[in-house]
């Protein structure tokens, strides 16, 4: 079977199952993405160009169509080379955000499309309006976020089916699409991000932190509202001047990876850091930046507690990274995180914008470790018992493609069969 991956950032959500199809015989897997795409083992990848494109003449609602446009010209070009070299796959598995997948049904009609459904903009219930500090966007506004969906609505058009990593996820799709929709996670590698007594983490000033101390923790790609970054810097004084001895750990670079941007000229970052810097004892607040993925999972394993909050969004892998290296989690009532943490059982949820409550929580938590360890425990079980990726999402994932797309199953006859929804949910 000849499967075709499609991501502008692969290996990307694929990166687990391709990983398994890799490690089977049978498979010739092929990936097509942009610049910043790294390839895999066993992977041949085509990384196209994206040349610069002026779009000030274009229409201010069709700019980012614009540019999902001149990006799938770009692919078609990778296609075409594909189909020259006599690859013509059986299954695409691609995500539709950045006009991809717009050319794949005219040169590839045969194989089956299965796309990733992350999520679908919306004017209500999400995360635009939901922050009364940041301005609702006019009348043109809703009408440029409304065009935002088009190209994901015609890879739902052209697709046999969908996949979302998460119920709510898959709640902000049109209903009538709903029905082609199946949710499976990527999942989560809970054997290499797991609980470590003996962790260390090294700062950049050479002091370095174990689970013994006060840590908090906060991981955000970019340090931006979408992500609580304002909510949690203003609960940082409180927390400061109650427990003397904490330390406070901040993973996160200073773009914006999907909201609002912030003031010319400024960072959210330094712009929320700039609010309460006085009131703060800024030696004791540690802003690493981008880290490698082994700090990463060092900082989650001497943390006491470890704070995501989020928009009603997207949910970040690294709430469930936190959960599986056994965390004390506490995070934003908000859809997205209500669906995995159920407060007071495998974690703590706070209002989204109750500063004052996130404050005591985390208080609570460096003052009383002992009291959260059954929370603890009961996080990595359940990250372990619905999201790791070896023994549930991946099995899960391999069973789809053989019942509903054709795929054989690992080691197998391929022998297709009906699959319901409810079943893959």
């Amino acid at each position: 079977m000849k499967i075709l991956f499609v991501h502008n950032n692969f290996p990307a959500q694929y990166r687990n199952i391709v990983a398994a199809l890799a490690r089977e015989p049978g498979f010739e897997l092929v990936a097509i993405g942009a610049p910043t795409s790294r390839s895999l083992p066993s992977v041949k990848l085509v990384r196209y160009a994206l040349p610069k494109a002026d779009i000030s003449g274009t229409h201010p609602f069709a700019r980012r169509f614009d540019i999902e446009c001149r990006r799938a010209e770009q692919v078609m070009y990778s296609l075409s080379s594909l189909q020259m070299s006599g690859f013509s796959p059986d299954l695409i598995l691609a995500h539709p955000g950045w006009g991809e997948t717009l050319p794949l049904r005219s040169i590839f009609r045969k194989a089956r499309l299965l796309v990733y459904c992350e999520f679908f903009y919306g004017a209500e219930g999400r995360d635009i309006g939901f922050d009364p500090e940041f301005p609702v966007p006019g009348l043109d506004g809703h009408i440029g976020l409304h065009v935002k969906n088009a190209t994901t609505l015609l890879a739902l058009e052209d697709c046999e089916m969908g996949i979302s990593p998460t119920r709510w996820q898959k709640s902000t799709f049109p209903p009538h699409y709903q029905s082609k929709i199946d949710v499976i996670h990527e999942g989560i590698d809970t054997g290499r991000m797991r609980p470590n007594p003996h962790a260390r983490l090294t700062l950049p000033n050479g002091q370095y932190l174990r689970p013994s101390d006060e840590v908090v923790t906060f991981v955000a790609r970019n340090l931006e509202p979408l992500r609580g970054y304002h909510i949690f810097m203003r609960a940082l004084p409180e927390i400061l001047r109650c427990r003397p001895n904490a330390q406070v750990i901040i993973i996160g670079r200073s773009g914006v990876s999907y909201g609002l941007p912030p003031p010319t000229g400024t960072t959210w970052k330094s712009t929320f850091l700039a609010e309460v810097r006085g009131r703060l004892d800024l030696s004791r607040v540690h802003f690493l930046g981008g880290v490698a993925y082994e700090t990463f999972i060092a900082a989650l394993q001497v943390s006491s507690a470890h704070v995501y909050f989020t928009y009603p969004f997207v949910l970040s892998w690294s709430m469930l990274e936190a959960m599986s290296a056994g965390c004390l989690v506490i995070g934003s009532d908000t859809a997205p995180v209500r669906e995995i943490i159920r407060s007071g059982d495998n974690g703590l949820l706070v209002p989204f914008f109750a500063v004052d409550e996130l404050a005591e929580r985390i208080i609570e938590a460096l003052a009383q470790p002992t009291r959260f360890s059954e929370l603890r425990a009961a996080a990595r079980h359940h990250v372990i018992n619905h999201y790791d990726a070896e023994q549930v999402c991946v099995p899960r994932m391999r069973l789809l493609l053989n019942q509903r797309l054709g795929a054989p199953p690992p080691g197998g006859t391929h022998r297709p069969v009906a699959m319901t929804h409810k079943a893959a949910e």
